[in-house]
C-alpha cells in the first residue's frame, strides 16, 4: 500500500493561489492523492503570508504548508506560526523563535491510519546563518522514526549543490527530500539508492510571464541598473509546478516520484 503525496512548489501570490483553487481538486483525483503539501512562503503578494490567503489555501485542499527565508516577512503571520500546526517554518531556525519546524499528521488510507511527518529546513549558502540543516534533519529523523517511518522533508535552499548534498546525506534516513526556493523546476527527480525520493527543486506555482514570479520590467531594471526596484507579482501565463511522491507505508521508502508542470509551454 502506498501513501501518495502531492507537493506543490512555491505558490507566488494571487495568480498562483487562484490556480490552486481552480485546479487542485482535479489533480488530487487524477493522481489518487492522500495528502497535499505546498510551500507557502510567497503566498501573499509574493513575500510572506496573511491569514486570509492561508485560509484560501486550506479551503482549496492544501493540508500543510512549509516555509523558508520569507516565512517571517509579514508581522501579521505571528499568530499563524504560533497556533496553526499546518504551517511550518524552518526547523533549523533558532530554538527560541516562534513556530514549528516539523509536525506529524494522521492520514487515513483504505481504512488504516498512518502518520506522516513533515519537516521543513533551510539551507545556509547565500541565504542565512541558521543552524546546520544536515545535523538538524538527521536528529529530527532519528526522533521521528520512533513514531513513524513516513518522513517528508522540504529543503528550502538557494544553492543546487547544497540541496543535492543534503539529499544524498538524508538518503535512507527519510522517505523524501524535495527542494524549493529557486522557483525553477529541475529535471532530476529520482529514487536514491536508500529509497529516498529526491528532486533538487520542485519549481513555482505562479505567473511565468515574469522573472521567477515577479514583474519582468522591474526585475530587468534591477539587474540592468544595479539599483533597487519594487517588484510586483507577475500575473499572466500561470502554471503549477509540483511532484507526486509515492511512499510504501510498510517500509517508509519511496517507490515513485513524478514531476507535474501544467499547462505545458505553447
Amino acid at each position: 500500500m502506498n501513501l501518495n503525496i502531492l507537493f506543490i512548489g512555491d505558490i507566488i501570490g494571487e495568480p498562483g493561489l487562484k490556480y490552486v483553487e481552480d485546479n487542485l481538486k482535479k489533480l488530487v483525483e487524477k493522481h489518487d492523492i492522500h495528502f497535499v503539501i505546498a510551500n507557502g512562503e510567497n503566498l501573499s503578494g509574493g513575500k510572506g503570508f496573511l491569514d486570509k490567503d492561508v485560509k484560501r489555501a486550506y479551503d482549496a485542499g492544501i493540508q500543510c504548508m512549509t516555509g523558508g527565508n520569507h516565512t517571517f516577512s509579514k508581522l501579521q503571520s505571528v499568530n499563524i506560526l504560533k497556533d496553526d500546526v499546518r504551517m511550518l517554518r524552518p526547523a533549523n531556525h533558532h530554538d527560541d523563535v516562534y513556530g514549528k519546524g516539523f509536525q506529524i499528521y494522521p492520514i487515513t488510507i483504505e481504512g488504516g491510519i498512518f502518520k506522516l511527518a513533515v519537516v521543513n529546513v533551510m539551507g545556509r549558502v547565500y541565504l542565512s546563518t541558521l543552524n546546520c540543516p544536515f545535523r538538524t534533519a538527521h536528529k529530527l529523523a532519528e526522533r521521528l522514526k520512533k513514531e513513524t517511518n513516513l518522513i517528508f522533508i522540504d529543503m528550502h535552499a538557494e544553492a543546487t549543490a547544497e540541496k543535492i548534498a543534503f539529499g544524498w546525506y538524508m538518503d535512507g534516513k527519510v522517505s523524501a527530500v524535495v527542494g524549493t526556493h529557486t522557483h525553477v523546476q529541475t529535471a532530476d527527480e529520482r529514487i536514491l539508492p536508500g529509497g529516498t525520493a529526491f528532486i533538487t527543486d520542485v519549481g513555482m506555482t505562479g505567473a511565468f510571464e515574469g522573472v521567477i514570479g515577479g514583474n519582468r520590467e522591474a526585475s530587468i531594471a534591477r539587474f540592468y541598473y544595479q539599483t533597487p526596484h519594487k517588484t510586483d507579482v507577475a500575473m499572466n501565463d500561470v502554471k503549477i509546478s509540483a511532484v507526486v511522491v509515492n511512499i510504501d507505508v510498510n517500509t517508509g521508502k519511496s517507490v515513485g516520484i513524478k514531476r507535474i508542470f501544467e499547462p505545458k509551454w505553447k
